[in-house]
């Protein structure tokens, strides 16, 4: 992956101070099994898990490309497993290895489309068949600040939705229409709109989407 799709030391500074605010909604949890293996991709410090776990979740897995992250959510969740990824997307799991993954918030901290792609398929690999992928991402924002911030990164990242953070990121927002190509090996299950907030604060619109594989 290249280093704009992990930006490894941006994180790594930003592990002691970001929030993340993305929810589960829980409705979709409530038929999969409590012991069911679940796999974190990009789980930062660990906040998604933890959020599992209040539910009844006991079989997690946490990755992160950050290792300041993953030392953050160690110390903060000593009995859960979490690993750094050495060469990412891929993972160190067998094959059909997880009942279900969640990806959240992590699309948009990967701005190229190769890379999206190889993310996805490396989450298919890891399935089991008929396991569930639970997606929650950012969409294309309507208000002139990030319309400004997307014509100004458009032509240098040859992509409308990129766009560069004052702290020194490079993000991607998305159009609803890119993820049914995305996730074209999956079967969807569930889509809704969320406002959540962005690292900064920002009110935004986000989609989460359930599909299976």
């Amino acid at each position: 992956m290249a280093d704009l799709d992990s930006q490894i030391p941006y994180w790594d500074a930003a592990a002691a101070t970001k929030t993340f605010t993305h929810p589960l909604h829980l409705p979709w949890l409530g038929g999969i099994n409590r012991h069911a293996a679940i796999l974190d991709y990009g789980c930062g410090y660990g906040r998604t898990l933890q959020d599992l776990e209040h539910q009844g979740f006991d079989n997690l897995t946490g990755v992160d490309t950050s290792p300041g992250m993953i030392e953050r959510a160690r110390l903060l969740h000593p009995a859960m497993r979490f690993t750094v990824l050495d060469e990412p997307p891929l993972s160190p799991y067998p094959d059909a290895a997880f009942d279900m993954a969640v990806l959240f918030a992590v699309l948009t901290c990967i701005p190229t489309e190769e890379a999206q792609h190889r993310l996805i398929t490396e989450l298919h690999r890891v399935l089991k068949p008929g396991g569930t992928l639970y997606v929650s991402d950012f969409l294309l924002q309507n208000d002139e600040r990030n319309r400004i911030r997307y014509d100004r990164c458009a032509t240098h990242y040859d992509n409308y939705g990129v766009f560069e953070t004052d702290d020194g990121a490079v993000f991607r927002h998305h159009p609803r229409s890119w993820f049914p190509t995305l996730l074209s090996d999956f079967e969807a299950r569930g889509s809704r709109h969320i406002t959540v907030n962005t690292m900064s604060g920002h009110e935004s619109t986000g989609i989460q989407l359930l599909v299976r594989k």
